[in-house]
């Protein structure tokens, strides 16, 4: 009997050929990889991906998929966790991990995050998601895309759009279209302490519309837009990620040294 998608799992299985290939060969995987997969589903991209590289981890919160692939790969070097993977530790299989996934749309953000925080174990990532993630994924300052995602993730990430895929790749149909995006984990700019950042920028784009000033008050006093070189008049939406690091750095060193 066919598996069925899953609502709750928000699975959209992905069943066009030449959409696969194109995305083996985005990956361009080699023997000896160690290919750790996101939602496998039915195995669409699992099985062109083991063939290539001899082993593979993948983890599958839908124990019936998680059963079948199981039956079907496990001879041939798959190991199945079935675990939601914002409970998993990525770093628990190693490290030079090349992550890939057709991610489910309603929980894309807290993978990202969660594979974010594993970055020193990861070699790259391949991911489909829903097109207007991955535009907010790479958008650029002042851009209308850019937000709290944008500056999260390109602080400690390289990433590029690769390609876009049309709803008719998946069954069932998304209403959406979807985008496969590369990251390489790099060092962007030096953070100080990454909780005072993520406040920060988390502030900065609560309200959109407000200024600098007005946003951050409880955080940053005058002073340290001063310091930093940044007008408390701009929005946050305008700011680069350096930007954002300087502001971050600028309050770490005045709370250690108010500390001393």
């Amino acid at each position: 009997m066919p598996h069925r998608a899953r609502r709750r799992f928000s699975q959209n299985f992905l069943i066009d050929r030449a959409c696969i290939d194109r995305i083996v060969r985005a990956i361009a995987p080699s023997q000896g990889d160690h290919i750790v997969e996101i939602g496998p589903g039915l195995g669409a991209l699992t099985h062109p991906l083991l063939n290539a590289v001899g082993r593979l981890d993948a983890i599958e919160i839908d124990r019936d998929a998680a059963q079948s692939l199981h039956q079907q790969f496990s001879s041939q070097g798959l190991t199945v966790h079935c675990v939601d993977f914002l409970d998993f530790d990525l770093g628990s299989l190693g490290t030079d991990l090349r992550v890939i996934g057709n991610l489910p749309y309603h929980i894309s953000t807290p993978i990202l995050f969660t594979v974010d925080q594993s970055r020193a174990c990861v070699e790259d990532c391949h991911f489909m998601l829903q097109k207007e993630v991955v535009d907010r994924m790479v958008a650029s300052p002042a851009s209308a895309a850019y937000g709290r995602l944008s500056v999260m993730l390109q602080c400690g990430w390289q990433m590029q759009k690769l390609f876009d895929v049309p709803p008719t790749a998946f069954r069932p149909q998304p209403k959406i279209w979807s985008s496969v995006v590369r990251m390489l984990p790099v060092k962007n700019v030096f953070i100080a302490d990454t909780e005072l950042f993520y406040r920060i920028v988390e502030a900065a784009f609560s309200k959109r519309r407000k200024t600098l000033r007005n946003a951050l008050r409880e955080l940053l006093a005058p002073a340290d837009f001063e310091a930093s070189n940044i007008d408390p008049g701009r929005r946050g939406e305008t700011l680069s990620i350096e930007d954002f690091a300087a502001l971050a750095n600028r309050l770490s060193a005045r709370l250690s040294a108010s500390s001393e």
